[in-house]
């Protein structure tokens, strides 16, 4: 089964990916976590991406499609696997559709997250990520604090600010660019009839973890 997680930065789709992934088997592949593996390391392909995610932009089809299709042939995703952060473009979600053809599979099920803008920019600033490349556990110092200030519950390494969660502007201006390049996608997987929104806001007290909750429980009749 390959499922796509759709939504603007900070509505919680590494969550729910997560959630899915452990009840489900299926590997969560993120683009922005081989980005900063790269970026960490100093990679060329690293430096590259670097140049664009430092900005805000969106880093080229060129070096984002073929590392996201490599990726797709390791043995853990021969099942499938849940995509978050890619396809982020029209573009992007056509070769996705090629490469999986190509192999006999298809998109099953996208994941439109929502959330209000306000919202997203405070989850996103006080937002707060496990350094432990093999954990990636995620916490939110208002919402979803760790037990112990600074330290992942999970693991026990250091947690830290994302430098591109730092910057209100730079945040703003990624959501931008979502509403531009990405939003499109919604309607494209729309006319697919494989697309599910799903509002998450602590306005109606409905957050990530209840989004994968029902999405599981539909997975696994």
């Amino acid at each position: 089964m390959n499922i796509i997680m759709l939504g603007a930065q900070g509505t919680g789709k590494g969550t729910v990916a997560g959630l899915i992934s452990e009840q489900t088997g299926l590997p969560q592949i993120s683009t922005g976590d081989i980005f900063r593996k790269n970026i960490s390391e100093k990679t060329p392909l690293g430096i590259e991406a670097d140049k664009y995610i430092s900005k805000g932009n969106l880093v080229p089809d060129e070096i984002t499609v073929p590392m996201v299709e490599d990726r797709l042939t390791w043995d853990d995703a021969k099942n499938g696997a849940i995509l978050d952060g890619f396809p982020r473009t029209i573009e992007q979600a056509e070769k996705l559709d090629e490469y999986l053809k190509s192999k006999g599979e298809k998109v099953d099920l996208v994941i439109n997250l929502v959330t209000p803008k306000e919202e997203i920019i405070d989850r996103m600033l006080t937002r707060r990520v496990c350094t432990n490349p093999d954990c990636k556990a995620t916490y939110n110092i208002k919402l979803h604090p760790p037990i112990k200030e600074g330290i992942c519950d999970k693991c026990g390494s250091p947690l830290k600010q994302r430098a591109d969660d730092s910057d209100p502007e730079a945040i703003k201006r990624r959501l931008e660019i979502y509403e531009e390049k990405t939003s499109p996608l919604v309607e494209f997987y729309k006319k697919q009839g494989v697309l599910r929104t799903e509002t998450v806001s602590l306005s109606i007290n409905r957050m990530g973890k209840d989004v994968a909750a029902d999405i599981i429980k539909e997975i696994k009749k």
